[in-house]
């Protein structure tokens, strides 16, 4: 399907000279990004070139100590981490207006609180690591455009000059509300879009409008357009699941059609897929999951005894705990918080440390940690 294209950087699969990394929470693994037009490559290089201006040399020494610790720890499987994060994920809010099937935060089923992020704290989160982190994640759970001040974040951010992004599922965007993203310097953003009909995108997007979807993706390429700006760079990510599989190829000429600067097929994280699952692809290439022999599912890929964000990046729930990654939803592995500790410490604190050595010492023992796509192909 397409044109693909793999560079390296730094040990870690990249598209183009340092597209998303590989190092995010956004979706972790090798990252691959399936374009059929050579247009959605020039724009998705143009946006890696757009992170690269935000690396200062001292965080680009930062990102050298980084992974060189990392290699260290991986080869000894004894923690050696040294250096402090240059990507972050920070939660805006846990609210969400839709019930997707395999999200925790569509469904209601947090065991935690719900809530927004509150500006000085966030200012607090920037403060502390703006000098090493070039690159948030503005989302982790609930949807980043039921935070009222969503816009101010970013803005916030863009003053420390880091690069930012965040996905929605693009139900809260008017045409003023466009022109405001483009206006907040918004670097990067992902909408869902996992369907080309109603009733595909609602099989999994639960009280989903799809032609909100596709009238605020033109109010942004409007926006962008009225403002002479190339930024926000805009994502099209196509949730593969057995309903929708068969308008996957289609996804691209909408996309190119409407002026979307590039499209992504995702693999679907499913919570109980050990003897198959509905929303299961029928063609294993768009399945994080494969089938043995005996008819059961295991995750693809090399899960090993290692974990590259377990060094390169953070997670800051929108009440200022600290967790592991993105896989620990329901924050359960909390190793601190900025309210009541700065981060520097929690970073290097003894608890951060022994979660970092029961991930080099047994990675699958670990709950969050069994259907992690670390090592598994993430991109179709």
């Amino acid at each position: 399907m397409g044109v693909q294209r793999r560079m390296s950087y730094f040990g870690f699969n990249t598209l183009g000279l340092f597209s998303s990394l590989g190092f995010l929470c956004l979706d972790g693994g090798a990252l691959v990004c399936v374009c059929r037009q050579k247009s959605q490559l020039i724009m998705a290089f143009t946006d890696s070139l757009n992170i690269a201006k935000h690396i200062t040399p001292v965080r680009l020494w930062n990102l050298m100590v980084l992974k060189m610790s990392y290699w260290l720890s991986k080869s000894t499987k004894k923690n050696k981490q040294a250096g402090l994060p240059f990507s972050l994920s920070i939660e805006p809010t846990t609210a969400c207006n839709l019930g997707c099937p395999e999200c925790p935060s569509g469904l209601k089923q947090f065991t935690r609180p719900t809530g927004k992020l509150d500006l000085e704290l966030h200012e607090k989160m920037l403060q502390q690591l703006s000098k090493t982190v070039f690159y948030i994640n503005y989302y982790f759970q609930g949807e980043p455009f039921l935070h009222p001040q969503f816009l101010s974040l970013i803005k916030a951010a863009k003053r420390h000059k880091i690069y930012t992004s965040t996905s929605t599922n693009a139900h809260f965007i008017s045409k003023q509300k466009a022109l405001e993203i483009v206006d907040s310097g918004l670097d990067r953003l992902i909408i869902s879009i996992d369907g080309l009909t109603q009733a595909t995108y609602e099989q999994y997007r639960v009280h989903g409008n799809l032609e909100k979807v596709l009238e605020a993706s033109r109010f942004l390429v409007e926006a962008k357009q009225e403002r002479a700006s190339k930024t926000p760079h805009l994502i099209f990510q196509f949730l593969a699941v057995k309903p929708n599989e068969h308008e996957i190829l289609a996804i691209f000429d909408v996309a190119k059609k409407m002026g979307i600067d590039e499209v992504r097929v995702k693999t679907a994280q499913l919570y109980d897929f050990k003897n198959g699952h509905t929303l299961m692809p029928e063609n294993e290439r768009y399945s994080r999951y494969k089938k043995q022999k005996n008819g059961t599912f295991v995750l693809k890929g090399d899960p090993g005894n290692y974990c590259w964000r377990m060094w390169s990046g953070s997670v800051l729930t929108w009440d200022g705990k600290v967790v592991p990654c993105c896989f620990d939803k329901d924050a359960q592995h909390v190793l601190g918080s900025i309210q009541e500790t700065d981060f520097h410490i929690i970073w290097k604190s003894k608890k951060y440390a022994a979660f970092r050595q029961a991930v080099l010492h047994n990675r699958k023992a670990i709950d969050i940690c069994s259907n992690c796509s670390e090592g598994t192909k993430v991109w179709a």
